[in-house]
């Protein structure tokens, strides 16, 4: 997608806080489609066919009493409330998707998400595996298990996290299209960060010969 957002124009660069270092590049950016996110995070399919069951179970019962069309027309009034509540979780997703944007750098996954909005930096070093939830239309959810240490709250996460996992918070991209692209960029990013030796220095040794250490992270 384009780099310019007007949603994300009061950032510095669209969809991150700061501007990223000099080393670093972003590869991809993008935000979960609306309705996919309406599906899979708000139940939407689940929410619809309640209301269709509702409403044949009240057709139904009252075809013992009345004639067909007036059997039918007593399901109307659960057809309609059925169809605002969907609308009204459309309409849920659809802010919610408008006010993400996901990152992947060369150095980490950013998370700009929530109508408060808050940003999750994750560095590819501190993300232990990442596991691909893809559909059949191509969107997906790419999930990241991180160090035990690492302490997220899945509420202020949601929908942004992978579902019922609140004892440990698997933060996420939700409902992405192109998720395997997206996967596969992520993993290359990943892999290549991982391989980058890192120089740290070494307090404990004085001379200049000894001074750093090189570690791999």
């Amino acid at each position: 997608m384009s780099r310019h957002d007007p949603d994300f124009d009061f950032d510095p660069v669209p969809g991150l806080p700061e501007r990223p270092p000099a080393d670093e590049s972003i590869l991809w950016q993008g935000r979960p489609d609306t309705l996919a996110l309406a599906r899979e995070a708000l139940g939407l399919n689940w929410v619809a066919g309640y209301f269709v069951l509702l409403a044949l179970w009240r057709s139904l019962a009252a075809g013992a009493d009345l004639p067909a069309a007036q059997a039918a027309a007593v399901a109307l009034p659960y057809l309609g409330l059925g169809l605002v509540t969907c609308l009204v979780i459309y309409g849920i997703a659809l802010i919610q998707a408008r006010a993400t944007m996901y990152t992947i750098t060369t150095a980490r996954v950013a998370m700009r998400i929530g109508m408060l909005t808050i940003t999750l930096n994750l560095p590819h070093r501190q993300i232990l595996s990442a596991s691909l939830d893809l559909r059949r239309n191509g969107t997906g959810t790419i999930a990241f298990t991180t160090p035990d240490d690492t302490k997220l709250s899945y509420l202020v996460c949601w929908p942004h996290a992978r579902p019922w996992r609140m004892r440990h918070t698997e933060p996420a991209l939700r409902c992405i299209p192109e998720a395997a692209h997206v996967a596969r960029i992520l993993a290359e990013a990943a892999e290549a960060r991982q391989a980058t030796p890192v120089l740290t220095r070494n307090t404990a040794q004085p001379t200049f010969d000894q001074d750093y250490a090189l570690a791999t992270g």
